[in-house]
């Protein structure tokens, strides 16, 4: 049997492939210029052939050190998912910041206390995703956005949409129809710009010209101007649940079912360990349980 290459000298060849430099390769892996340059020397010797092209300022691989590269880098990837799915270590879930705000964070203490083993971390973030390089293990997204490749997606039902005041605001300025709103001070978010016509679509009153007179650059923001009576504000019925179980906003016109759906994105890697499924559940029963207006 033919002795196999070194791991080490294996794993530096393909560091400098991918930065086409041996002083970058040097930095990445803490290691001299040196120690590189032996065991690419090594390497080429162990599997006769000549691996790189070596510049003055360059490395770049032959034709032969490409085709290693490019399986080398497959392998040391699988070779890293093998280890995350078995290395213990937190959580990382992903959600936009009002969704972080208004729902996850006055839940989250129900979750550590059914799992105070589970360590949870957060990421802000409401867009596209990659599981390993951003290191997130469940990510909260609405069906409008493309899932990373392999993602495991779980359904979390509709969204539910409508508008919403402070009893004060509504007191002054009643609203029983659609049709009410035209004169309302309407608060719109710069997240969803096209809030009320999603609504307008799915409450079937598209011909009332309803349009935001302020505008917020998030959900909360929003929510927050709606709660000291300046208007109304178009918002998904799980941001406000709570608010509106308190009594600080009401819903006048009640939620109806927007052209949105709510998925969890589970990192591929990570679908069914047991810390990542205490979490996924917990997700799925808290939203299947809002407390309603």
């Amino acid at each position: 049997m033919r002795p196999l290459p070194s791991l080490n000298a294996l794993k530096v060849f393909e560091a400098v492939a991918r930065h086409r430099s041996m002083t970058r390769a040097a930095e990445e892996l803490c290691v001299t210029h040196g120690a590189v340059s032996r065991h690419i020397r090594s390497l080429e010797e162990t599997l006769g052939v000549l691996l790189l092209s070596r510049g003055a300022r360059t490395s770049e691989p032959t034709l032969e050190g490409a085709r290693l590269a490019e399986g080398l880098a497959s392998a040391f990837a699988l070779i890293e998912t093998s280890i995350e799915r078995v290395r213990p270590g937190p959580l990382t879930l992903s959600c936009s910041s009002s969704i972080m705000m208004e729902w996850i964070i006055p839940r989250i203490g129900r979750f550590h206390a059914r799992h105070p083993h589970v360590e949870v971390q957060f990421n802000m973030n409401y867009d596209r995703i990659d599981f390993m390089r951003d290191k997130i293990s469940i990510a909260i997204r609405a069906s409008v956005i493309e899932p990373p490749p392999g993602a495991v997606i779980r359904d979390l039902g509709a969204e539910e949409i409508g508008p919403v005041c402070a009893p004060s605001y509504l007191a002054q300025y009643p609203i029983s129809d659609p049709a009410d709103l035209v004169d309302a001070a309407l608060l719109g978010t710069r997240t969803r710009a096209q809030a009320f016509a999603e609504w307008q679509a799915a409450a079937g009153c598209e011909a009332l010209a309803l349009e935001p007179r302020s505008s917020f650059a998030h959900f909360y923001l929003l929510i927050q101007a709606a709660i000291f009576g300046l208007g109304v504000a178009m918002v998904p019925q799980m941001l406000v649940a709570d608010h509106i179980a308190s009594k600080r906003l009401v819903a006048p016109l009640g939620f109806c079912q927007g052209p949105r759906r709510l998925v969890l994105w589970i990192a591929p890697h990570l679908a069914g360990h047991p810390d990542t499924l205490a979490l996924e559940r917990w997700l799925i029963r808290e939203m299947r349980v809002l407390p309603q207006g």
